[in-house]
């Protein structure tokens, strides 16, 4: 690989941070990761992951391209505890979107693996891998308050660090900056710092706020390995259990567009006991609380558009959250930072010459799949607030006769699991042989008697 620089420096050693830290050292002779935790020692949640205490996937998008760059981890996660759902056995997984059932029975023999560890595991696991590296350093403890730059600002050349045991702050060098820090990301206001215009955003209000225990439950109590509800008009509740690693089991329960999220565990069996079948609600009553409940709350889904601005200083990327943040029901967050790392990577094999216009250009480009296919799901929802001019309406409509058809049929639930796990493009549900399926199934569907007005005259 060519070498582009001496050093590069990332900020946050979010999932984003550290697959981006992995692909810069392919090309920088040293790589320094920033992060104001410490690195643990052992998987455990993170203060500056505070979202990693709640329910996550990686989609097999994703897994596969974390498995690129640190090969054999996947096998890693399974070898030390984490589920595989490797033989695409549908009762194995109980899914319900925008008020259908996912099909029970049958197997998808396309469908890629699926790992299933927490947030936790999952980062120590990548973490321990991206210290290995020989020329990669993770520096915790440290704040970044600032960008440093050229005296025309038209690049920037480092960082400005605060120690949180010093009381003088630092400049770290650097021939490239990544900014992974997430959604509260301040280098929209270090731009303006700098002389240049911060992006703009498009944001769609969700107001969802989750709440997450993890469970102990009986062995063999519950045969699947995931069980995801997801809102439907008129109930904006979503129900997420998921068997992670070593037989524990953590159970999400969210509630959109202001509705009164849940405070305790008892309140989260009120949710989740009206939505989930009967031989889930006897293994959750059945089920003991591990340690406390923890919240989250998340505002919006919102896109950072560094991809239209016109001026922007070299030597300074943005990726991950810190660009975009969608709504976390639809687990699209990890793997799209995954496909962030491979736009960064190709960037990157190509030279460091105009890297942040043609980085985040080839970003927007997988991002606005995955925002697409969020935003329109939650704009199926009536109770959401937001414009739907003609081309949402239809993709919404589209959406739901697809989703009838995977009420029944196996093929068109194996493509749209393939689409959602970001291996297939969403056209692919536009192939001739789909749609012939979909409308079919919809064309068999039973439809509602509908029952003659009562009159009250007379």
């Amino acid at each position: 690989m060519a070498v582009l620089g001496e050093r590069a420096v990332v900020l946050g050693s979010s999932m984003a941070g550290m697959l981006a830290a992995r692909v810069a050292a392919e090309h920088y002779r040293t790589v320094t990761v920033i992060d104001r935790d410490m690195p643990p020692a052992q998987p455990l949640n993170r203060r500056g992951v505070p979202q990693g205490r709640h329910g996550h996937v990686l989609q097999a998008g994703g897994a596969a391209v974390v498995d690129e760059l640190f090969p054999g981890i996947l096998a890693e996660l399974a070898a030390d505890g984490s589920p595989v759902w490797d033989d695409g056995d549908l009762a194995r997984v109980l899914l319900e979107y925008g008020g259908h059932t996912f099909v029970r029975s049958g197997r998808m023999a396309g469908l890629t693996a699926s790992y299933l560890p927490s947030r936790a595991f999952l980062d120590w696991h990548v973490l321990q891998r991206l210290s290995m590296l020989p020329n990669v350093t993770v520096l915790g403890g440290h704040d970044v308050v600032g960008l440093t730059s050229s005296q025309d600002s038209r690049r920037v050349t480092g960082v400005l660090l605060a120690g949180r045991d010093v009381a003088t702050n630092s400049v770290l060098g650097a021939d490239l900056v990544i900014d992974a820090t997430g959604r509260g990301s301040r280098v929209p206001f270090f731009l303006e710092q700098l002389g240049f215009d911060p992006p703009t955003e498009d944001e769609l209000v969700v107001n969802l706020a989750y709440t997450s225990q993890w469970l102990q439950v009986a062995p063999g109590a519950i045969a699947e390995h995931m069980v995801a509800m997801f809102p439907r008009p008129g109930d904006l509740s979503t129900v997420a259990l998921i068997g992670h690693e070593n037989g524990s089991w953590l159970m999400t329960v969210g509630a959109m567009a202001g509705q009164q999220p849940a405070d305790s565990f008892a309140d989260m069996l009120v949710i989740a006991l009206r939505r989930v079948p009967a031989h889930i609600r006897a293994a959750l009553l059945d089920a003991e609380p591990v340690g406390k409940t923890a919240h989250y709350r998340v505002p919006s889904s919102r896109w950072r558009r560094y991809d239209r601005l016109v001026r922007f200083p070299d030597g300074l990327v943005v990726t991950g959250d810190a660009v975009c943040s969608f709504n976390p029901i639809y687990g699209q967050g990890m793997s799209v930072a995954a496909l962030d790392a491979v736009a960064l990577r190709r960037c990157l094999h190509r030279g460091d010459r105009d890297l942040p216009h043609r980085f985040h250009q080839a970003s927007a480009k997988a991002i606005a799949v995955a925002w697409r296919s969020a935003v329109n799901a939650d704009l199926a929802l009536p109770e959401v607030a937001g414009q739907r001019p003609i081309g949402t309406r239809l993709s919404i409509r589209f959406l739901d006769r697809v989703l009838t058809a995977i009420e029944t049929d196996q093929v068109v639930a194996e493509q749209f699991f393939r689409v959602t796990g970001m291996l297939d493009a969403p056209t692919r549900l536009m192939r001739p042989s789909i749609l012939a399926r979909v409308l079919r199934a919809n064309l068999a569907r039973p439809r509602p008697v509908e029952q003659p007005e009562l009159s009250l005259a007379g």
